[in-house]
């Protein structure tokens, strides 16, 4: 639940990048804007414009210089991850909800728009991806997603990428020590449950495997980044026990490459 923070409204608990900094108002949420803030404007007018109900709205600029956005109502599965996100129908939902996106987002021209990172070449096709569908950026009503938030490193990318993504954190695709207890030995089945739930083809299934361990590095470059450049929420994330977890993780999906294609064959 949110508390009350005397930065006016109420402080939104979740994430690392704007920690401390996303409050609701009413039914608005006020976030900081980033140089790439436009660019994430012209995508969620895109997403209303086609009817995706699955990601807020963009409300324009508050006296504070901060964004408002619409408030989505519901719960997202913040850490430690509540019973009711590590669900079979959970894990279906987020899968279905992020080919929904997909299938908003393909009609989006990209071009013209400064981003805030850049996808590998070979996964990146144009298609603007969320590129961190973490479990506490979906938001879920009565156990199902139903919208997507925290757009701040969308860029052009591609479907495939975003499904790599979202099932190294969904399934999730790590050593059991780093798992939550109720999903320990699940992660291989899981990951082919929303590679189904998704609709990937076979081609698309090889591409998902090839994808995964780069998704991963990929992610951790970007915590590299804030570390270096003081980040405090990123840098105590990464003394306390964050780094290692990351290395073993690694080491977890390269070991396992060829299980990984087995489950999602």
């Amino acid at each position: 639940m949110p508390t009350a923070d005397e930065g006016g409204g109420q402080l939104l608990p979740g994430g690392l990048t704007n920690a401390g900094l996303v409050r609701r108002v009413g039914d608005t949420v006020r976030r900081p804007q980033r140089p790439t803030s436009p660019a994430t404007r012209a995508l969620l007018e895109h997403l209303e414009r086609v009817g995706f109900d699955g990601a807020p709205r963009f409300l324009g600029v508050d006296d504070h210089g901060r964004e408002i956005l619409s408030f989505i109502a519901g719960e997202a599965a913040i850490a430690p991850a509540p019973a009711w996100a590590l669900t079979e129908e959970a894990l279906i939902s987020v899968a279905e909800l992020l080919h929904r996106y997909h299938e908003a987002v393909a009609s989006f021209d990209a071009r013209g728009h400064d981003w805030s990172s850049s996808v590998p070449a070979a996964f990146c096709e144009g298609l603007v991806s969320h590129n961190d569908p973490n479990l506490d950026n979906v938001v879920f009503s009565h156990g199902r997603a139903v919208a997507l938030i925290d757009f701040d490193l969308a860029s052009p990318g591609s479907a495939i990428w975003d499904v790599a993504c979202a099932v190294r954190l969904w399934a999730p695709l790590r050593e059991p020590r780093d798992t939550p207890p109720a999903l320990r030995g699940l992660g291989l089945s899981r990951l082919r449950t929303f590679a189904d739930a998704y609709g990937l083809s076979e081609a698309e299934r090889e591409r998902v495997a090839d994808a995964v361990v780069h998704a991963h590095d990929w992610g951790y470059d970007v915590i590299h980044e804030a570390v270096a450049n003081g980040h405090p929420t990123f840098g105590r994330h990464w003394q306390e026990g964050g780094r290692s977890r990351a290395e073993r993780t690694r080491r977890w999906i390269a070991s396992h490459d060829e299980a990984i294609r087995g489950a999602l064959r």
